[in-house]
């Protein structure tokens, strides 16, 4: 039979790995790229599975002053687009973690 010490050194051995894991798992997030479009695709805006912004593009044919409140709006749909899309990728590969840990899904890492 273990001790007490010993189950209290396993334990902290296996919160150890799965904060390990989940680290990496939040970086592989961040490398992730994922586009959000709007307006047909005339914005366009890559961010990171975790919602960091990359990128920007917006058609030519949107450079006009009179224009300007309507891009505001397309780059904002384009944005949440993304945003989206990202919070689904970053929960699918959160529950492929949890899983590979033994975690129920949808567990909340206390760190």
């Amino acid at each position: 039979m273990k001790s007490m010490e010993e189950m209290i050194q396993a334990a902290q051995k296996a919160a150890e790995t799965i904060q390990q894991q989940m680290t990496e798992t939040q970086a592989k997030l961040d490398s992730m790229e994922i586009e959000g479009l709007s307006g047909g695709g005339l914005v366009k805006i890559r961010c990171s599975a975790k919602g960091r912004v990359i990128g920007v593009s917006i058609d030519d044919s949107l450079m006009q002053p009179g224009e300007k409140g309507m891009l505001e709006d397309l780059v904002a749909a384009a944005y949440n687009d993304a945003r989206v899309k990202a919070d689904s990728v970053a929960n699918e590969e959160m529950a492929k973690a949890q899983q590979g840990m033994g975690l129920p899904p949808g567990f909340k890492m206390p760190f």
